[in-house]
Parts: structure tokens; C-alpha cells; sequence
């Protein structure tokens, strides 16, 4: 069974990538705290994790799996940062810059990402980017 437990914010001691690697579904937060979540996301091929924008939001992203096209720039039509990355690859998204990452390979992309501040209500679990794209607790 698939671990889909949010443990925070109480201590926590994770294999990061056996647990990336693992999990089966779009987004699921793995934990959250005051300052910080971790969350874990599959992209399938040809998926991307949608183009969006954190105002107050900086993020960390790590690839263990895949091939991907990541994209950032100061609005949706001007995406000026390009750059192809694969497993063991990190992103970095700084607060306000749109940003898109593109399953470019044949195989999903397993990613971790870590946010400051949190960005999804504690215990999220989207099976689907549909499922994400539709909860209303999203942005």
C-alpha cells in the first residue's frame, strides 16, 4: 500500500527517493509545517505540472526519474528560461517567475518539491492533474 500520509508537522525522517520514486499519484504532500512542505509529484510522459505562478512562494525541485523541459519567465507568454534536466537534476523557482516542467522522456518524471511557504492544504492528495486542476483549495 502507498504511503499517502501527510506527517506533518511532527519530526520525520524520510528515504526521499525511495518515497519519490514510489509514489503513484500527480501531487501528494508529504509533509507539511510551519515554514515548508514537501510534497511528491508524477508527471506522466507527455504531462507537465502546469503552467502557474507563486507570488510569495519559493521552490525546490529535484527530478529522480525522467527527462523534462523546464520553463520560467516573468509572465505566461514570456518564458525566457529554457533548460532540459533529467533524474538527479535540481530546480529552482524563484517567488514570482511563472514556470512550467514538461515530461520530455518516455518514461514519468518522479519529482520531490519543497516550497516555503507551504502551498497545498495540509494532507493533499490529487491521484490525477485533473483531480489538482479542480480542487478548490488550489490556486
Amino acid at each position: 500500500m502507498t504511503d499517502t500520509k501527510d506527517h506533518g508537522p511532527t519530526p520525520y525522517v524520510v528515504n526521499i527517493e525511495q518515497d519519490t520514486l514510489g509514489n503513484p499519484d500527480f501531487r501528494t504532500t508529504r509533509w507539511t509545517g510551519k515554514h515548508i512542505q514537501l510534497t511528491l509529484m508524477t508527471i506522466p510522459v507527455g504531462g507537465d505540472i502546469g503552467l502557474e505562478v507563486h507570488e510569495t512562494t519559493d521552490q525546490f525541485l529535484r527530478l529522480e526519474q525522467g527527462r523534462g523541459r523546464v520553463q520560467m519567465g516573468p509572465s505566461q507568454d514570456k518564458l525566457d528560461f529554457d533548460q532540459e534536466v533529467g533524474a538527479d537534476w535540481a530546480v529552482f523557482v524563484p517567488a514570482g517567475l511563472w514556470h512550467n516542467i514538461t515530461n520530455t522522456g518516455d518514461e514519468s518524471i518522479k519529482l520531490y518539491a519543497i516550497y516555503g511557504p507551504p502551498d497545498h492544504l495540509h494532507g493533499t492528495v490529487h491521484a490525477t492533474q485533473a483531480e489538482a486542476e479542480n480542487d478548490p483549495n488550489e490556486d
